[in-house]
């Protein structure tokens, strides 16, 4: 009698399992692809951080002598030093630098605005990046998320 139910019980329990998943699935991809793109959102911000962070470093130490292809423009060199430091993404977020010299002139990125030796220098970033989930893309205008990124330090006495 009881080897009789359980065969009954084992034959109404096929693709229950199946069903239950079919239930279950969508709301743990869903999850799932909102938590990567969201890793990959804060992965690219904090890059791109560093990146501007080592540019501003690059910036206020005040040589001129180490432009890229020996051109002695710093600004240049500045931006090279930050594609180098972004691990490739300086040219996937369309990058838009601006600088804020030691008399608070907000600027176009040049030459001539780092400011003079002791005097504060800002660098700041303005990145766009492509989501790719269309999971969390609602949220963001576009899907696209922007964001900025900035750095402060006081120049160095210049050689």
């Amino acid at each position: 009698m009881q080897a009789a139910f359980r065969n009954r019980y084992k034959r109404r329990q096929r693709g229950a399992s199946a069903v239950e998943f079919a239930i279950v699935a969508p709301l743990v991809f869903f999850l799932l692809f909102a938590v990567i793109d969201l890793c990959v959102m804060f992965w690219v911000n904090l890059t791109m951080q560093y990146a501007v962070r080592e540019g501003a470093r690059y910036a206020v130490t005040g040589l001129s002598d180490l432009g890229p292809q020996g051109n002695p423009q710093r600004h240049l060199a500045v931006i090279e030093k930050i594609k180098d430091s972004s691990m490739g993404l300086y040219d996937r977020i369309s990058p838009r630098i601006n600088g804020v010299n030691y008399a608070g002139n907000d600027s176009q990125y040049h030459a001539g605005m780092f400011g003079a030796p002791g005097q504060v220098f800002v660098l700041r970033l303005e990145g766009a990046w492509p989501l790719m989930s269309p999971v969390v893309q609602p949220f963001f205008d576009d899907g696209i998320y922007r964001f900025t990124v900035a750095a402060t330090m006081r120049n160095e006495e210049f050689r």
